[in-house]
C-alpha cells in the first residue's frame, strides 16, 4: 500500500478543499411563472417554449375518465 511521501500542509489542504464549497441553485422560470431547473422540461411538459412531452394533457384526460366513472 502507497504511502503519501511529504506530509500535506494546512495550506494545500485548503487550497485543495476549495473546490469542494457549494455552489447555488440555478433556478429558471417558465412563461407562467413557475420555477425549473435549467436544461429541464417544465411540469407541465414544455421546453423553450415547444410542448416536448404530453404529460399534462395525459393527466388532463385521466381526470375527465375518472369523474366520468364516478357519474
Amino acid at each position: 500500500m502507497g504511502l503519501p511521501s511529504k506530509k500535506r500542509t494546512n495550506r494545500s489542504k485548503r487550497d485543495r478543499a476549495s473546490h469542494f464549497a457549494l455552489k447555488p441553485i440555478t433556478v429558471s422560470f417558465d412563461a407562467d411563472g413557475n420555477p425549473h431547473l435549467p436544461h429541464r422540461a417544465t411540469k407541465a411538459g414544455s421546453y423553450r417554449g415547444r410542448t416536448v412531452s404530453k404529460t399534462a394533457t395525459k393527466r388532463a384526460d385521466r381526470l375527465v375518465r375518472r369523474s366520468k366513472k364516478k357519474t
